[in-house]
Parts: C-alpha cells; sequence; structure tokens
C-alpha cells in the first residue's frame, strides 16, 4: 500500500538524507525481506490474480498499459504474455497511440492496465473512456483508493512499501509474474505457440546458444581473442 510520503523527495529526506550506506542498505534489505515474505503470503490466498487471468485469457484482444516507471512493468507483462498468447498490444503512446485503440473498443477486450502512485493523468484518461466503450479493465495498482478502481472488472491490489525514495518493485514484479503464468496455463494453444516461437528463434539464430555456423567468426573475422592481440 502506499504511505503519506507521496513523492520522492519526500521520502529521501525521511529515508535516505544523510543516513551511511551500510546502514541504509541493511534497511533497504530488511524491508524487502519483509515486503517479499508478505507479498507471497497475500498472493497464496488472493484470488484476484486467478480471476484477472480468467479475463485475460478470455478476452480477444489484450491491450497493456502503463506510463512512466509503470510503462516498464507493462512492458514486461506484455513481452511476457505475447510470448503465448495471440492479440496482445502494448500501448506505447508511439507506434500504438490511444487514439487509435479507443475508435475501435471491442466488448470482448481486455486492458491491463499498470497505475501506481502517484497516478499518471494519462493512464486514467485512457482506462476510462475504454471502459465506456465496452472494454474490461483489469488493474493493478497499489491503494484501494487508487484512482481507476471503481471502473476497474478486477483490480490486483499490491503493497509497494519501501525503505528507499522509491517504491518497492518486487510485489509488482511478482505479480506480473504470476499473471503471465496463470494466462499462459490457460490458454488454448500456449503450448504450440511457445514451440512455434522456439523453432524460430533457432532458425533464426536470435540466441548465443544457436546461432548459425554462418554467424561464428571465421577466417576474416578475427576472435575476440585475436583482436586484442592485435591491439
Amino acid at each position: 500500500m502506499t504511505d503519506d510520503l507521496t513523492t520522492p523527495h519526500d521520502r529521501f529526506e525521511a529515508r535516505l538524507h544523510r543516513r551511511s550506506a551500510s546502514l541504509l542498505k541493511q534497511q533497504v534489505l530488511d524491508q524487502e525481506r519483509g515486503q517479499f515474505e508478505r507479498t507471497l503470503a497475500w498472493a497464496r490466498h488472493d484470488a484476484s490474480l486467478e480471476r484477472s487471468a480468467a479475463l485475460v485469457v478470455s478476452a480477444r484482444r489484450r491491450f497493456v498499459l502503463g506510463a512512466a516507471k509503470s510503462f516498464t512493468y507493462a512492458s514486461l507483462l506484455a513481452a511476457d504474455l505475447s510470448a503465448a498468447v495471440a492479440n496482445v498490444t502494448l500501448i506505447d503512446g508511439t507506434i500504438v497511440r490511444p487514439l487509435d485503440v479507443l475508435s475501435d473498443v471491442r466488448d470482448s477486450d481486455v486492458l491491463v492496465a499498470v497505475s501506481l502512485s502517484r497516478y499518471r493523468k494519462y493512464t486514467v484518461d485512457f482506462a476510462v473512456p475504454f471502459v465506456e466503450a465496452g472494454g474490461t479493465l483489469v488493474l493493478i495498482t497499489d491503494s484501494p483508493d487508487a484512482p481507476l478502481v471503481r471502473h476497474a472488472a478486477e483490480s490486483i491490489i499490491v503493497d509497494t512499501t519501501s525503505a528507499s525514495s522509491s517504491n518497492s518493485p518486487i510485489a509488482v514484479a511478482l505479480v506480473i509474474h504470476i499473471l503471465a503464468t496463470l494466462t499462459t496455463a490457460s490458454a488454448k494453444g500456449a503450448g504450440r505457440r511457445l514451440l512455434q516461437r522456439d523453432r524460430l528463434a533457432e532458425s533464426l539464430g536470435l540466441y548465443v546458444d544457436n546461432a548459425p555456423e554462418h554467424n561464428a567468426p571465421g577466417r576474416n573475422e578475427p576472435t575476440l581473442d585475436e583482436q586484442g592481440a592485435a591491439e
């Protein structure tokens, strides 16, 4: 949940200012350890994760949204979902713009929005019209009083309390991981899609361990060791 220190500057002055590095490190480690344990206990019994995954699975199209730091979380979720589920779109505001999506919302669409304190107006201004147009909102947030809670079909409320000037990412990252995992496990064709992606990755040589032979250094391409010796 959020606390009374609403800005990074407030949290810096209260928690970090004039603290020794060793003391601060220990405080952060103790706080994050407790945070992780609380999040595990909460996730074990909170059914909002299963309900949210069911909504994402049942959708025809899935959109993912976040602004500022929350865009990083949204990108992670979109990447994990798109590996196993079709029709996943990350709204980045440039290639995929809110106006383009809002002009064609269907009642089978789901928007997963990450909206954390201090709540960006950009996210609220997109998510509310999305719901009004007939879409379904799944919300990842940090307070039951967050602006989008009353518009969401399902809200996953995480604790982001931290000993730092920035909110803790642990609960948010864990929620994203669980949500993507539950969605993948329930999605029809996920196994086939993942297998096909593996085959394509191998044929395209996307990774070091499956790079095609012609990408390896040849007689006209010195290895790093040879380059170092030449220098």
